[in-house]
């Protein structure tokens, strides 16, 4: 092991795969990686983590991560996709479970773990009619400040969520 490799070892820090194909913005730090079983590698950084993509690799920011999960040999992530910003209050809808088998999975649960939660400033549950939403202030990362989430329970009218994350921006906003 070389001195460079093994001072980055000691801070914490891994290195980037050999061939990984994405480009870390100047501030990145890469936190964990580890291969995932039928190739390609996933690669957590400060500012989110890299997955594989038919034709290359792409980078998940932590805020929008909804769920991350741990369990035999496997990461279970749920990814949330912007839907609308309504007054600066963005609604989120969660996309199918991404499930990817690591070969030796190292730091990578711990640090999606500790990023995943750390980017969560504040969260609760409200009951709307005919089901609810979840509103979450979070970080992201290399901005100042926060944004509201809202992602809606499964079968909640999306009009319903609309209407009340337009009145907490209203509130928010001081109107």
């Amino acid at each position: 092991m070389n001195l460079l490799v093994a001072v980055r070892k000691l801070l914490g820090r891994d290195e980037l795969p050999a061939g990984f194909s994405g480009k870390l913005d100047a501030d990145e730090r890469v936190l964990a990686t580890a291969a995932i079983v039928g190739g390609g590698h996933l690669v957590v950084t400060s500012v989110g983590i890299w997955l594989p993509t038919a034709d290359g690799v792409r980078r998940l920011g932590w805020h929008l991560v909804s769920k991350a999960s741990w369990q035999n040999g496997a990461i279970t992530l749920v990814e949330a996709e912007e839907r609308e910003d309504v007054g600066g209050v963005v609604l989120l809808a969660d996309l199918p479970p991404q499930r990817l088998r690591l070969a030796e999975p190292g730091r990578v649960p711990e640090a999606v773990h500790a990023r995943v939660e750390g980017s969560i400033r504040s969260r609760h549950h409200r009951d709307l009619p005919g089901g609810g939403a979840w509103f979450v202030q979070r970080k992201i990362a290399g901005r100042d400040g926060t944004v509201l989430q809202v992602r809606p329970d499964p079968g909640t009218d999306v009009a319903v969520v609309r209407q009340v994350a337009g009145d907490v921006a209203r509130t928010l906003g001081g109107e």
